[in-house]
Formats: structure tokens, sequence, C-alpha cells
């Protein structure tokens, strides 16, 4: 009983077969044929592979939400060039609240304002990629998922004294609240005040004001390397002593879930005015390089996706039946215009031929009864 049950299982699946044959007589090999199907296996074979390329590539996926973390500090990282030299500026930071953020995490370090050549191709790259960004957004999923490979060249030591240096590098990073505030260099090293904020810019002669600048990187949260920010690459260059550069940032937390990276940044924009202070002409304001940055309520979750397998398997399947489908229709309806243009189907063709039995018919008809009369 046991074998005829699985006679009779075997039976049936065997039996059960959607796809349609054809016997081999019923089928006719023409070039034709054999071109078309060339075709087909060609494209098959170019879009499985283009459509890998796709399965390997990766899409940036943003989502927004409430930012409910406003206990934590903020960092602000910082890498500025001004050209004036150390001891005549300082930097640091005033809060919404009026409190002064110590700057301990702040570096001096005397440079020269001019760059060597490997570090001016640096920064000509830097900003044709900034110029990129403002045009084709989309560049920054590249950048999200890449960034930049490589260091910028550090400027090479001399033998010469920091005292023919005549510019400051301000590097380092600082904590501070996530409130609004106001990151600004200035003259004069800032001290402590009760009642409010201060910088010793009296000892400093006017003569020596210059607050010509380049910004190598500001950034606010973790640093990430290769990440380029909007103020990255920026250059001012002034003819005036009293000159105040404004920078108003608007930033934006960032969670940013990448397969090569998993941190918390933030994002930011930024817009620029400058103006030259003239005390003569009623114009207030101080010289120097004030950022003066607001926080959003809002946080961006930025992760990276990709196309699971099974939709690349059923994207593959799709192209390979639709080609074999459209291929097969394709050759009918060329073989068709084909058969009406040759004439094949003209009614003579058919006429000539029906005609021809009949009148060997008639023929016949009209021999027998000849042969009739003349036997009688």
């Amino acid at each position: 009983m046991r074998r005829l049950t699985k006679k009779k299982a075997l039976t049936l699946v065997k039996e059960l077969d959607a796809f349609p044959k054809v016997p081999e007589s019923y089928v006719e090999s023409t070039a034709s044929g054999g071109t078309v199907s060339l075709i087909a296996f060609t494209l098959m074979a170019i879009l499985a592979f283009l459509e890998f390329f796709v399965y390997r590539n990766t899409w940036m996926k943003y989502e927004y939400e409430v930012d409910k973390d406003y206990s934590s500090k903020l960092r602000i990282n910082v890498d500025i060039t001004v050209a004036m030299r150390c001891q005549y500026i300082g930097a640091d930071v005033l809060d919404l609240a009026e409190t002064m953020v110590a700057s301990d995490g702040l570096k001096y370090e005397p440079v020269n304002f001019e760059l060597s050549p490997e570090q001016r191709l640096w920064h000509m790259t830097l900003l044709h990629i900034q110029e990129r960004l403002k045009v084709e957004h989309s560049l920054q999923d590249v950048i999200f998922k890449a960034a930049i490979k490589g260091s910028p060249p550090v400027q090479s030591e001399s033998a010469d004294n920091s005292a023919s240096h005549t510019a400051c590098r301000i590097y380092g990073h600082l904590y501070v609240n996530k409130v609004a505030g106001n990151f600004h260099i200035t003259v004069g090293k800032s001290i402590p005040h009760p009642r409010g904020h201060a910088h010793l810019a009296a000892l400093v002669s006017h003569d020596t004001y210059n607050f010509s600048h380049r910004i190598d990187h500001l950034s606010f949260g973790e640093a990430i390397p290769g990440i380029i920010s909007p103020l990255d690459g920026t250059e001012k260059v002034s003819a005036h002593a009293n000159h105040m550069f404004q920078y108003f940032i608007t930033i934006v937390p960032t969670k940013l879930n990448t397969y090569r990276v998993s941190a918390e940044t933030h994002q930011y924009s930024v817009t620029e005015q400058d103006r030259v202070i003239n005390h003569a002409a009623g114009s207030h304001g101080v010289s120097g390089i004030f950022m003066k940055y607001d926080i959003s309520s809002l946080m961006v979750k930025v992760s990276e996706q990709h196309m699971p397998l099974w939709q690349f398997l059923i994207r593959l399947c799709g192209i390979i039946g639709g080609i074999f489908s459209t291929t097969g229709m394709l050759h009918g309806v060329v073989g068709f215009l084909v058969d009406v243009v040759c004439c094949r189907f003209q009614m003579g063709i058919y006429r000539h031929l029906k005609e021809a039995p009949l009148n060997e018919q008639a023929n016949s008809e009209t021999l027998v009864p000849t042969e009739n009369s003349h036997t009688q």
C-alpha cells in the first residue's frame, strides 16, 4: 500500500507541470530567432551586471525627531588661524545666561599666516568641495559614507624662532551648555569679571589689529575625521584694523549611523556678515571674530540603507522574465510585419493556388465524355 501511495504521489507530481511544453516537431530554428536569442541573453547579462552594482550601493535615510537630551554638554572643535600675535588676542565662549566658559581646552600656537604650497593645494581642494556642496547637496551623502581620506598637511618647522611668526593658530575644543552662545576671538586675553565679561584690550596697540583669519575646521559635537563642515576652508582677509566678522550658526543635533561611522555629531548652517567699524561715523561694535550659535530643538537621524537580498533577487527575476517576454512579443510582431511587407498574405497567391486544382478538375471532366463517345 505504501509503495502504491508513493507511486501515485510521484505520478501526480510528474503530471503537475504548469509550464507549457511544445513538441520539438513544432519548433522551427531560424536565423532571426537565433539573433533575437543572442540579443536577449546579452541584455540580460548587462542588466544583471548593472543591477549587482545597484545592490552594492547604499543611500542615506534622514529621520527627524525632538531632541530630548538638553542636559549634556556640547563640544566645540576649533582650528582657526588669525593674523595677529598670540599675546594680543583671546578666545572664549559666553552663553545665553552670561556664563563665561573656561577656555582651558584651547591652545595658542605661533605660526605664519601664509600657507606652504602643499597646504595651499589642500586649502584650494577644500574650497572646491565646498563650492560643489552648495550646488549639489547629494554630495553630502558621499561625505557621510566615505569622508575625505587623509589629513591636511602640517606646516613644516623652520629654524626661525616664534618671534618671527606674525599669526596665531587657535585650536582645541571646548565644552559648553546646550544653549545659545557666542564664541569669539577678539583683542586681549579674557578675564573673569563678576559683572560680566571683559578682555584686556587696553594694553594692545591699535596698529597691531588685524583680524584676517582662516577657519581650517569648526564643528560641534564629536569630531569625525573627514566630515566637511560648512565653515571649513573659509578665509577672510581684511585691509582695515577695525573689522568685525560675524557668523550666525544654527546647530542641528545629528545621529550618524553608517557602515563605517556610528557617532553623535552636530551639523550646522551658517550665514555671514562683516563690516568695518568707524567710531567717527557713529558705528558701534568691537573688532574681532564672533560666532553666534543657536541649537535647534529637532534632531536628525542619518542612517545608511542597503537593498535587501530578497529584493535584489526579485528585481533580477523581473529583469530576466521581462526580457524573455518582451523579446518574444517583439519577435512575433516584427515577423508578422515582415510577412505583410513581403506580400505573403496577398489574396492573389491563395487565389492562384485555389484556381489551379479547379482547372485540373474541369479538364478531366471534359476528357471523359470524349473518350466514352469515341468507344461507342
